[in-house]
């Protein structure tokens, strides 16, 4: 049995762990903190967790809390994550932070978008980018694994066949997600409330948003090549969910059938992508695990297109991150991930 802290179990990502980790049967929950409602139990702020869990909320005081697990996830802001991965990792412990934090490899290009500089050299040069369908491999031999962001997760997974097989133009590549509101993390603010977002649908942060240079990094990585991409992200009234549209031209003669059979062939042995054989919807992958990816051809103007849709709070945040925790164990990678997608 293995013990688990979740820092910063307030919040949707922090709430979502909690629902995944309560139902692992090879991991006991030993810590979970929040400033703003420390000495609360659970069921107290959240009511559907009554008589499920007695855990009482803690604040977060690293060298108090450091010896009561082994795995720590940080479902913390933004600046706030890296100094306590970098002293939990200095205390040779496994980390897995779902801030943007360790996600980028460059500190200069962190500091360009995230308005901070980074400051823990030694540990930001340790962290794996924590994506299983693309390196496992290194997942299984890291203690801190940055957990990949939402947006990038469904676009990576979605584009990531066609550019490993140098099928498409790497300047072309246009990628067009939707999200629902979930996305924007649990706090009160005039733009996410009912009736700023209901019969709404909006796009933001055009040309600026800060996964775009995570999508940019790893898709280089695959193409051997620097790229830039134009992406853009929308709101939707939706609880959960991100859908994602990429288009790129075709650099080969492909037919759509050997497309297929292309995605096929590289997520076979993947236990949460699928590849389906109508559009992805959402619906189909709430509360799951699951990328549902569907690849196409536009034959009159030669574009590929690629459909994705994940859950963003469970591929795309917390089920992600417990697949990452997995396999840092050596454990079966789907345990307590296996779900069924509610429906409708």
């Amino acid at each position: 049995m293995f013990s688990i802290a979740i820092c910063g179990g307030s919040g949707y990502t922090g709430i979502e762990l909690l629902r995944l980790l309560l139902a692992h049967p090879d991991v006991e929950i030993k810590v979970i903190t929040s400033e703003k409602s420390a000495g609360k139990k659970i069921g107290e702020l959240f009511p559907h967790l009554k008589d499920i869990s007695n855990l009482v909320l803690e604040s977060l005081e690293k060298e108090k809390i450091k010896d009561k697990a082994e795995v720590f996830f940080l479902a913390l802001p933004h600046g706030t994550s890296q100094e306590v991965a970098d002293y939990l990792v200095k205390n040779r412990k496994m980390v897995i932070d779902l801030s943007a934090d360790y996600r980028l490899k460059d500190p200069m290009v962190y500091e360009e978008w995230y308005k901070t500089p980074h400051l823990f050299m030694d540990s930001l040069s340790q962290a794996v980018y924590g994506l299983p369908e693309l390196y496992r491999e290194k997942i299984k031999k890291a203690s801190l694994v940055a957990n990949p962001g939402c947006y990038p997760t469904g676009a990576i997974l979605a584009l990531y066949p066609a550019l490993k097989e140098g099928l498409i133009d790497e300047d072309s590549i246009v990628i067009d997600s939707k999200s629902g509101v979930s996305g924007a993390g649990r706090k009160a603010e005039l733009t996410y409330t009912f009736c700023e977002i209901n019969e709404s649908f909006r796009p933001y942060s055009i040309t600026n948003h800060r996964h775009t240079p995570e999508i940019e990094q790893i898709l280089s990585e695959i193409s051997g090549h620097s790229i830039k991409v134009n992406f853009t992200p929308h709101l939707i009234p939706l609880n959960r969910g991100i859908l994602t549209t990429a288009y790129a031209r075709l650099k080969k003669d492909i037919s759509e059938e050997e497309l297929v059979t292309l995605y096929r062939d590289t997520y076979r042995d993947e236990p949460f992508v699928r590849i389906s054989d109508l559009p992805p919807d959402t619906k189909f992958v709430r509360g799951t695990n699951f990328c549902d990816i569907k690849p196409l051809i536009n034959k009159r103007t030669k574009t590929f297109i690629v459909v994705s849709a994940i859950d963003n709070l469970v591929k795309g945040a917390a089920g992600q991150a417990v697949q990452n925790m997995n396999i840092m164990l050596g454990i079966e990678e789907t345990k307590a991930l296996k779900g069924v997608s509610l429906f409708p």
